[in-house]
């Protein structure tokens, strides 16, 4: 029904930042989280409509968006929001700064377990707040929390950075960790942000994606909750996200940071948020197929290779792969030599990591793998 395995075409890409990168270079870029698969039909067919129309006006979120995202919360996790919880966002980057400055002051503390996503790592400084890291541990068959360690640093903190799912280690978070990591909020009495864009991408068919402020009232009250469908419908470029933020006191605050500085979200950004939330589900259920199909090659690959070693991946489109026994403590630019553009581990606070991205046709990731391969080789 949907085509997954056709390549986009070349001359269409030139406004893509992932394969601008290495533009005029023999380099396949498999770096930044987007997919090389064109959006679902329905969110297409609703942007057609909308350019046919012809009137690019200032925007407002319609009730009828509202009303889509509570129902996909609502159907896809079982969560029960209230209208007035949603804050539109031109962005989940956006969404971690505001959260930041939101929910701390100059010199507070606020804590992110590393590697992650660069985003969590860059937002205190920029704010001149604190960061407050603990390493995940990589076990036998998945990432795990070092609890003891999070423990000590949420003594030192007063926001908890969040990734659920977690990009770039894969994992989707089980419901015993989930309910240590409530109680370690409670506990320290801080605040969270769950980043959460990844959570329509579970490709373990044995999880289900539960948002943390779900769990209960209490946690809920703590929380800031950054959703949107950019990931999982593969329409980043076009900016919408939200918030959900249930405490008043809370979404105040945050609205204050916003004022006057953060745009409104554009109007064919809530239009393709609309149709992917409302028409999206059989495109991304026929996804979720193909992408896990990509993983299991990607980790028989890894683990067919000398020096490198790679967990499952449970959620994202994004393998994470340990090179360090090769002795690269950057080793990007080493596979870009090789003709292959990847994410470098020392940016997500983990050097001599990569992080691939496998949300691209089955030819393309084979070229890719290949290549890493030769990489390896050289």
């Amino acid at each position: 029904m949907f085509d997954f395995d056709t390549p986009l075409a070349l001359a269409n890409r030139s406004h893509s930042m992932k394969w601008a990168r290495y533009a005029g270079r023999d380099v396949l870029p498999m770096w930044v989280a987007d997919m090389d698969f064109a959006a679902p039909p329905a969110v297409t067919a609703a942007l057609h409509e909308a350019v046919s129309f012809g009137l690019f006006t200032y925007s407002v979120s319609p009730d009828s968006l509202t009303e889509a995202v509570l129902d996909h919360l609502a159907r896809s996790y079982r969560w029960q929001v209230e209208p007035d919880w949603l804050v539109w966002l031109p962005g989940l980057v956006c969404g971690i700064n505001l959260a930041v400055r939101a929910a701390t002051e100059p010199g507070d503390g606020v804590f992110a377990a590393t590697p992650v996503y660069p985003p969590f790592l860059s937002a205190p400084g920029l704010a001149e707040r604190r960061l407050e890291r603990a390493d995940l541990v990589r076990g036998a068959t998945r990432w795990e929390w070092d609890f003891d360690a999070v423990n000590a640093a949420l003594a030192r903190s007063r926001l908890w950075l969040l990734c659920h799912p977690h990009n770039p280690v894969g994992r989707a978070w089980d419901a015993d960790e989930l309910a240590r990591i409530a109680d370690l909020v409670v506990r320290h009495d801080v605040l969270v942000c769950s980043d959460e864009i990844h959570c329509g991408l579970v490709l373990d068919p044995a999880k289900r994606h539960v948002p943390l402020a779900a769990l209960n009232p209490d946690i809920a009250r703590r929380s800031i909750t950054l959703m949107a469908p950019s990931k999982t419908f593969n329409i980043p470029g076009l900016g919408a996200a939200f918030a959900v933020i249930p405490d008043a006191g809370l979404r105040r605050r945050f609205a204050r940071v916003m004022a006057g500085i953060v745009p409104h979200v554009n109007m064919l950004g809530l239009i393709a948020m609309e149709a992917a939330f409302r028409e999206g589900e059989p495109w991304r259920l026929a996804l979720i197929d193909y992408l896990a199909q990509n993983a299991r090659q990607v980790a028989q690959t890894i683990a067919a290779l000398p020096g490198v070693k790679m967990t499952p991946v449970e959620a994202t489109y994004l393998a994470w792969i340990d090179c360090r026994e090769h002795g690269l403590a950057h080793p990007a630019p080493h596979f870009e030599a090789a003709g292959l553009g990847l994410s470098d581990g020392r940016d997500f606070g983990a050097p001599g990591f990569v992080r691939l991205n496998f949300g691209c046709p089955r030819s393309t990731l084979d070229e890719g793998l290949a290549r890493f391969a030769r990489a390896l080789s050289a």
